[in-house]
């Protein structure tokens, strides 16, 4: 908590964390970022093994409430939202960070390599989970609210060893702007966070991480590597009220690799 500079911009608001992994985790950094700035949390997760990493995280931040959920399970959305609406009665952002593929298919042809199986878990999972999340978060919101999924520069561009979980990315970016445009006129705002790439363990699972890391800080105009702060900070503005009139975006965290088509001949160097 040190780390994040301590002030009021989310005093007097609750909201709900879904997807921490462990305390490497971006929906961390932003969990963190936020209680500095005074919100109380929730958070999920996904079983009991799960629990080991998140509990302690969550306690650390004062969260009054730490719930099972596998947002593959209907059951499990219901009794989570159901907890928040009896505990809390209402919401006022949620933050979804949340993806998942078979790890095996992430690397050589995406075209070959994809099964239908898998296609479908990971887009039920990375994508249509923020779709159901918002839908259910949204009646918690009557007095309205923000939300922020996160996503990667793979949704707009081929990434090597990233295939289908960019196509999902795809999807979760396409389904914000129509959440926001559905949720806009109760007064949601609804956006996603492209952030560059950053040490997690969804990271981890893609082959050619070293190379994209050196890569994505060579090449960028800020020759650094996407700092975890940055996609806190960015996560503030949009869930507080400095993000007024700012929806169905996609916010760029990447130290500016995005706007680069060729970069420097040294970038080519690992």
């Amino acid at each position: 908590m040190s780390d994040f500079p301590k002030g009021d911009l989310m005093a007097g608001k609750r909201g709900l964390i879904m997807g921490v992994a462990n305390k490497n985790s971006i929906a961390w950094s932003i969990a963190q970022q936020l209680r500095a700035q005074g919100a109380e949390l929730a958070f999920t997760y996904l079983n009991e093994s799960m629990e080991r990493r998140v509990r302690p995280l969550a306690e650390s931040v004062d969260a009054p409430l730490i719930l099972e959920c596998d947002v593959t399970q209907d059951t499990q959305m219901d009794g989570a939202f159901a907890t928040i609406a009896e505990k809390w009665g209402s919401l006022d952002f949620l933050v979804h960070s949340i993806a998942f593929t078979d790890r095996t298919e992430l690397e050589g042809s995406f075209v070959e390599g994809t099964t239908r199986q898998n296609f479908k878990d990971t887009m039920d999972i990375s994508a249509f989970s923020f779709v159901d999340a918002a839908n259910r978060a949204s009646k918690l919101m009557s007095e309205g609210g923000s939300m922020v999924t996160l996503t990667y520069l793979g949704s707009e561009r081929t990434i090597p060893n990233y295939n289908v979980m960019g196509v999902a990315k795809a999807a979760l970016e396409a389904s914000t702007r129509y959440i926001a445009r559905d949720l806009g006129p109760a007064g949601l705002r609804v956006n996603a966070i492209s952030a560059g790439p950053i040490k997690t363990l969804a990271a981890a699972g893609i082959s050619s991480g070293r190379h994209m890391f050196s890569f994505n800080r060579n090449a960028s105009p800020l020759r650094q590597d996407t700092d975890p702060k940055g996609v806190a900070g960015a996560a503030l503005y949009l869930l507080s009220d400095l993000g007024a009139s700012c929806t169905g975006e996609v916010l760029h965290v990447d130290a500016g690799f995005h706007i680069v088509g060729m970069p420097d001949e040294e970038a080519m160097v690992d």
